[in-house]
């Protein structure tokens, strides 16, 4: 495994991210559980989740998934770095009550409280907000994040589906406070079919020295050969790949991203992660095994070297929006 710094801090971290949004919904906790000792054994030592994942009435279950792990010993959590976030609705489900959700002051500390029991540790290395909270002033949001590093709850803040421009001003704020970090990461939807964090978010990380951790590198599984799989053994695309499939114009430009990889003898889901690696700014991309099998087809993806060639092709079929402002403007 390869390894890089989060963004400007001292924090090493893998290459690749494991993505822990599929166990208890789609894997059993004991298939959980192999798949974060194989990322281990690999060498992946950053582990991503989020407060809500486990949904519905299961909310939080993928937390203590983890929390169980960490449990049987063997040094597993001095081994990882730890990101969940905060964020989403955590009331019961039906439940509709003030301040169970967003980034107020009060719900922070009650969500990290909750997280830090469910995970089963003492402190969680980088809490992430999972979403822009247009109600709740960045200077109440510092101010509670400066509490709990004081108390040693967290060590570093990371953003989720942030803009450019809140970004920014995340980081504007926590300089003009003073003593605070800031943000030290950014997790973005990016991969290959859909570039547009180019644009804005990934230039506005790079300023601020963020590190660029990419959610959905293989686009719902548009990019992982959802056509050869249709052809070869008649698995059909589901979700967000079959909707996109859907689309001509869409179906052609995969077969012949598909196309093009055969030619070089690459296989699409390892070249869409390695293609990521390529990026500036990217620390890693998120990869979410439902079995330890797609764990090691990704791993695959950290020592794949792409050729010029290849990287050009690529960027013919899924060509980027090109840098702002020239992008929308002359």
């Amino acid at each position: 495994m390869k390894y890089t710094q989060l963004g400007r801090t001292g924090l090493k971290v893998s290459r690749l991210v494991l993505g822990t949004m599929n166990f208890g919904p789609q894997t059993n906790e004991t298939d959980s559980h192999a798949i974060m000792d194989a990322a281990l054994d690999a060498g992946i030592n950053f582990f991503d989740t989020a407060n809500v994942y486990g949904w519905g009435e299961n909310k939080g279950r993928t937390e203590s998934i983890i929390g169980n792990w960490f449990a049987q010993g063997g040094g597993r959590r001095d081994k990882v770095v730890l990101a969940t976030k905060v964020y989403g609705n955590m009331a019961a489900d039906g439940e509709s009550w003030p301040n169970h959700d967003k980034l107020s002051a009060l719900n922070i500390r009650r969500a990290v409280d909750a997280s830090l029991k469910r995970l089963q540790t003492d402190h969680i290395d980088v809490y992430q907000f999972h979403h822009v909270d247009r109600a709740t002033p960045f200077e109440e949001i510092w101010q509670a994040i400066d509490t709990l590093v004081t108390q040693g709850k967290i060590l570093y803040v990371g953003s989720s589906n942030f803009p450019g421009y809140k970004i920014a001003q995340a980081n504007e704020v926590a300089a003009r406070r003073g003593g605070t970090i800031g943000l030290v990461s950014e997790q973005c939807l990016y991969n290959l079919a859909e570039r547009r964090a180019e644009m804005e978010v990934i230039p506005a990380a790079q300023e601020y020295g963020l590190g660029v951790i990419p959610w959905s590198p293989l686009h719902g599984g548009l990019l992982g050969g959802v056509i050869k799989k249709e052809v070869e053994g008649g698995r059909r695309a589901s979700g967000r790949a079959a909707d996109s499939l859907a689309n001509t114009t869409i179906r052609a430009q995969v077969q012949a991203y598909e196309d093009l990889l055969d030619k070089h003898g690459v296989e699409p889901g390892e070249a869409a992660l390695a293609w990521l690696l390529t990026r500036p700014g990217v620390t890693g991309p998120i990869v979410g095994p439902r079995t330890a099998e797609q764990l090691a087809s990704a791993i695959s993806a950290v020592e794949l070297e792409l050729s010029e060639e290849l990287l050009a092709g690529l960027d013919e079929i899924f060509p980027g929006p090109g840098p702002s402002p020239e992008a929308f403007a002359w």
